[in-house]
């Protein structure tokens, strides 16, 4: 054994060290929002009013009186009473109605063109305007709490029930959820009444807090629906800027190929017009997002007429993320008018002006594969646009016929066309060369987006001697460009790695362009694709001269990153200027779908010029710093499960101890736990972490390698921060231990296996207090700072602060053969000393003997009841985060919906029962409760139960860490003082 001192220095730096760390990360996981995913939202305005639904009381819903149901009226825009098409907002975990006032003003303001006046692209659809119902739960934090969820669901319910009253028979209703009010909004599906369900930075896959079972039977429940209902859902998610949740599981679940067209994932920064990461409580005001997301409630508010919603849906999103519903474009041209540009040349146009077809002939050596590749800058290619376009629209078409000449002239023969259908259709950012991309609290401009058009050549028809894509521009002169041509481009396959990155960075070359329009397309199939790896990749490209100064730039070199079907990131490409390379397509406790694969990443680059600025070469590298605050964001709950896990060891090899005569004091059991134990648990740790386990136990990765080194780098962490926690302890003891110096002796009767009549009506009363009124994690937190008290209260009591005495090591001092009567002398035979006859020494020393083995028992007996007692103490602490949260709930109920508000769901006495029996029996008890000595020595083997629980089963399911530890406390109460030992005595 080390030196006391030595031992001391080591457990401090260990906690130093955890709490370092813990300190790191906070400040990295910080940053995240600002390196990896910076936000670029623009402040929303609206002029709200809201009018309070008398009508829907206690007769809808018992929650009435709970709850609250509001409609929302832009002032000066709306009328007061409902005339469109009905809306229900649902606000998430300690949100509020009033947040539904931006998405609400925005379509409105998008319906309307003036007051009253409804705006030119909805006349003539059958799109009518939205009435924004929004219902007030308190604030309710309803992500830590299964039975508060199950309120909002009821109550929700009933108000689709009532607000669909008010309006024509077979209406159906669109249900808007943000955060945890998604949540809610699936859990009403499937239904009849709801036309569609849009949420925003709703975790659908994993709960953002795990203590609670009835949480993950509310998800469970809504991911069969998922997967087995037909109504569309979209989900519209932050990005690496929302740190409420873990992205990934904003996901929707992967519903397989039969209800693809009803299933819509998609990141804020592949959201046409956003291209920004958005923060979770920004999510309702962000300008860019809340403008979209009620574009897209107006357009399918048009399936409430005959209109197939699955048709809707199926066009909506299909074409690489695209977020807008199809609308009626330029008809096919009767080519008359055209130009046939000569082979190889391309399309480029500034400023058009004129309505023309341009020909671009189709070479026959042209490869089966080749993409015809469509730009237009402050233009439509129909029906995509940026939000302020200017006249310039373009159509792409599949021609066939002959064309007598390069010029503009009357065709002798017809040229006959058919649309070109894309493989890809969707809006580009065009960033500004030399700012930020987003520019913060600006964002960018979708008027400066440039549309893009992809589609696969037709192979031309046998027969046919020319083959044409034509492409139909109709312009007024305004500012604008057209770019098209063919485009060959090969995919480039690196093989770097995570090992060849960390050994230093690994360098990526391109083979320089010779053509105008580069689109390059290189993918990384042996690079890790993980939500905790970030990288960083820094271009190296030619500066332009002075002859490209004039040159036509209609998009500078952009990078595209693609990791998931809904997640595209955009990246300006400049000298030196590095990209973060970041995704959520694989992460832990996230399973795995068919878009997700663990490694694989694909980047695009695309750049319209004249090629004097190339891209070739790209370092690519971790970002450390941005991995640490990704990491740090996913194992706070795991962290927490595993110190409890490391506490159980400890009263594992305290209570095993304490069979060979003595338990260890807690400093003690941490000395020996971390210079024998760990070091052979770090290496198992890291072992089971390479097992390819499901992603609900351990570490979630299902055994990746690259990521196994979190584990003994968590588990050095739980230790410390059980080290950090117990220096806590001792520091909240002392000002107790203080006053119970203060205060005067009670008199106390100690018999561990009797239990005074007062006491069992106290322990009935508390039971029957939680089985009706209050939650039993507030007798939990009483059981705390009960046996905090009992632990303060014996401390100054215990004689040997330090080791633990034995018989051998206490000396047994023989008494004088004169000894004074009760300390004084006996006055009834003179003064001088009384003189013990031979014959009766031994009898006098034996019994003196007995005194002193009394004494040493005793103080054996108070030592290790004061080490058991403070062994259980640091384990209730560590149990009390997996209760705490909703007693936060239950005080937050209280304070918003009154102190009569029932709190359904956590009046389990059972759950508490145990500690209840056990902090009682300790604070009565001189003698220790060690489980070798009082009904089986294998009871102890119980510890590791919990300890294997915590590890394997806590980072996913952390509430079952304190189940088993309440189980086994109760088996081992019920063994302990089994009827045949309890019924020597009961106290009358």
């Amino acid at each position: 054994m080390l030196p006391s001192t030595m031992t001391s220095i080591f457990t401090a730096s260990l906690g130093l060290f955890s709490l370092t760390l813990i300190y790191i990360c906070y400040h990295a996981a910080n940053d995240v929002r600002l390196t990896v995913s910076p936000q670029g939202c623009r402040m929303s305005w609206m002029s709200p009013s809201y009018l309070l639904q008398h009508e829907f009381n206690s007769s809808w819903t018992p929650l009435a009186h709970r709850y609250s149901l509001w409609l929302y009226r832009e002032v000066g825009w709306d009328p007061n009473q409902v005339m469109g098409v009905p809306v229900l907002f649902i606000p998430g975990n300690a949100g509020s109605s009033h947040q539904v006032r931006s998405i609400a003003s925005s379509a409105t303001r998008q319906y309307f063109s003036s007051p009253f006046v409804i705006s030119s692209d909805f006349t003539g659809r059958g799109i009518q305007s939205l009435d924004f119902f929004a219902v007030e739960f308190n604030e309710d934090l309803s992500a830590f709490h299964g039975p508060t969820i199950e309120s909002q669901i009821e109550y929700s319910a009933a108000a689709v029930r009532y607000i669909l009253s008010h309006y024509p028979p077979n209406t159906r209703i669109i249900v808007m959820g943000h955060s945890m009010g998604g949540v809610v909004g699936t859990a009403l599906l499937p239904s009849d009444d709801i036309s569609a369900l849009i949420t925003m930075s709703t975790p659908h896959t994993l709960p953002p807090a795990r203590f609670d079972a009835r949480v993950d039977e509310i998800y469970q429940r809504n991911a069969g629906t998922l997967v087995n209902d037909s109504t569309p859902v979209v989900s519209i998610c932050g990005g690496a800027t929302d740190m409420m949740i873990p992205s990934e599981s904003c996901i929707l679940p992967d519903p397989g190929p039969e209800h693809d067209i009803y299933r819509r994932t998609v990141f804020t920064s592949a959201l046409e017009g956003a291209w920004t990461g958005v923060g979770h409580r920004e999510m309702v005001w962000c300008h860019q997002v809340r403008w979209r997301v009620a574009r897209a409630a107006l357009e399918l508010g048009e399936a409430h007429s005959d209109i197939d919603i699955g048709g809707i849906m199926d066009t909506w999103l299909s074409r690489d993320g695209r977020l807008f519903p199809p609308v009626a474009g330029i008809d096919i041209p009767e080519v008359a008018t055209y130009e046939a540009l000569p082979e190889g040349m391309n399309l480029v146009m500034r400023k058009p002006t004129g309505s023309r077809t341009y020909l671009l002939p189709i070479p026959r050596a042209l490869e089966t594969n080749a993409t015809f590749v469509l730009l237009v800058s402050r233009g439509s290619i129909s029906p995509i646009a940026p939000q302020h376009s200017t006249k310039l629209q373009t159509a792409p078409f599949f021609c066939v016929g002959r064309a007598t000449s390069p010029t503009t002239q009357q065709s002798t023969e017809s040229v006959s066309c058919v649309p070109l259908e894309p493989s890809t259709l969707k809006l580009l950012p065009s960033p500004i060369p030399g700012k930020p991309f987003p520019v913060p609290d600006e964002g960018s401009d979708e008027s400066e987006g440039v549309v893009l058009f992809e589609a696969t050549v037709p192979r031309i028809p046998s027969g046919v001697d020319e083959a044409w894509i034509g492409v139909h521009v109709d312009a007024a002169g305004e500012d604008g460009s057209v770019f098209g041509g063919f485009d060959e481009t090969r995919t480039f396959q690196s093989d770097i790695g995570v090992f060849d990155i960390v050994a230093g960075g690994a360098k990526l070359s391109l083979q320089p362009t010779e053509r105008s329009l580069v689109r390059r397309h290189i993918t990384f199939p042996k690079l890790l694709s993980n939500a905790l790896v970030v990288y960083t990749l820094t271009p190296e490209s030619v500066r332009p001269t002075t002859s490209c100064a004039h040159s036509l730039s209609l998009l500078p070199p952009l990078l595209v990153h693609k990791s998931h079907l809904a997640e595209t990131h955009y990246h300006r490409l400049e000298h030196k200027t590095s990209a973060t390379l970041h995704t959520h397509a694989s992460a832990p406790y996230i399973p795995l779908s068919r878009f997700s694969p663990s490694y694989s990443s694909e980047l695009w680059i695309y750049a319209v010029s004249t090629g004097c600025e190339d891209i070739n070469e790209f370092t690519l590298t971790i970002d450390w710093w941005a991995t640490i605050g990704r990491i740090a964001t996913r194992y706070p709950t795991t962290l927490i499960s595993w110190a409890v896990g490391v506490v159980a060891l400890l009263m594992f090899h305290a209570w095993r101890e304490s069979g060979k005569g003595s338990m260890p004091n807690v400093s003690q059991s941490l000395i020996a736990f971390i210079c024998h134990l760990l070091p052979k648990l770090l290496a198992a740790s890291f072992v089971v972490a390479l097992l390819p386990l499901s992603p609900d136990y351990y570490l979630g990765t299902r055994g990746e390698p690259y990521l196994a080194f979190l584990a003994p780098v968590l588990l050095v962490v739980a230790t410390g921060l059980v080290c950090v926690s117990w220096w806590l302890i001792l520091l909240l003891m002392w000002p107790l231990r203080f006053l119970t110096r203060l205060l005067p002796p009670k008199s106390r009767r100690y018999d561990e296996l009797s239990m005074p009549r007062s006491t069992v009506v106290s322990l009935i009363f508390i039971c029957l207090l939680v089985f009706v009124v209050v939650p039993w994690q507030i007798a939990f937190m009483g059981c705390w700072l009960i046996h905090l008290h009992t632990c303060a209260s014996s401390a100054h009591r215990k004689p040997y602060p330090g080791s633990v005495p034995s018989l051998r090591s206490t000396p047994i001092e023989s008494l004088p053969l004169r000894e004074r009567l009760d300390g004084r002398e006996d006055d009834t035979k003179g003064t001088g000393p009384k003189e013990i006859k031979s014959s009766e020494e031994p009898d006098i020393q034996d019994a003196c003997r007995v005194r002193n083995l009394a004494t040493v028992t005793d103080t054996l007996n108070a030592t290790q009841t004061y080490h058991e007692n403070t062994h259980l103490l640091l384990l209730i602490t560590w149990l009390l985060p997996l209760s705490m949260p909703v007693l936060a709930v239950w005080v937050r109920t209280l304070m918003t919906a009154g102190y009569t508000a029932p709190f359904n769901g956590d009046h389990n006495v059972f759950k508490v029962a145990p500690f209840l029996v056990l902090v009682e029996f300790a604070s009565r008890r001189k003698r220790a409760l060690s489980l070798h000595q009082n009904g089986g020595s294998y009871l102890h083997w119980g510890y590791l139960i919990v300890a294997c629980v915590s590890f394997l089963l806590g980072s996913r399911e952390a509430y079952r860490v304190f189940d088993v530890a309440s189980i086994y406390i109760g088996c081992a109460l019920v063994v302990i003082f089994s009827p045949v030992r309890f019924a020597r005595r009961i106290a009358t």
